[in-house]
């Protein structure tokens, strides 16, 4: 019987491709990765996880997939950074919402949630 684990290779090229697909917004694709085992908090070398790249760049329906296989909506990056401050900062705010939802921290990172959406007149997306 042969050995089916991945190599480190294999494995770095996969991490690579999801993490595309989460930049993408390919939520289909993304999903079947995540439901075929790839950890949905997975992170790229800058602690990028594939939830805070889905958030970053405005595509809601990845994150709404990601948050329904259990992503960790607080997990920052190497830059203290989280998904929720990152959707806020590019104006995503269906992306917001759902991280509100989801019980995103409003005060984790740096520059925090708070912080972002007072520096962009987005308040009202805090509230309720």
């Amino acid at each position: 019987m042969s050995d089916a684990r991945l190599t480190p290779e294999q494995t770095e090229r996969i991490m690579e491709i999801a993490m595309d697909l989460a930049r993408e917004g390919d939520t289909e694709q993304l999903a079947e990765f995540v439901d075929h085992g790839l950890p949905v908090d997975v992170a790229d070398p800058n602690a990028n996880t594939l939830l805070m790249l889905a958030a970053y760049h405005g595509h809601a329906e990845t994150v709404r997939a990601l948050l329904d296989r259990g992503a960790n909506p607080d997990l920052r990056n190497a830059r203290d950074q989280s998904p929720i401050a990152g959707a806020m900062f590019k104006g995503a705010d269906d992306v917001v919402a759902l991280l509100r939802e989801a019980g995103a921290d409003l005060d984790a990172g740096t520059p925090s949630a708070r912080d972002t959406a007072a520096m962009f007149g987005r308040q009202h997306l805090l509230t309720d």
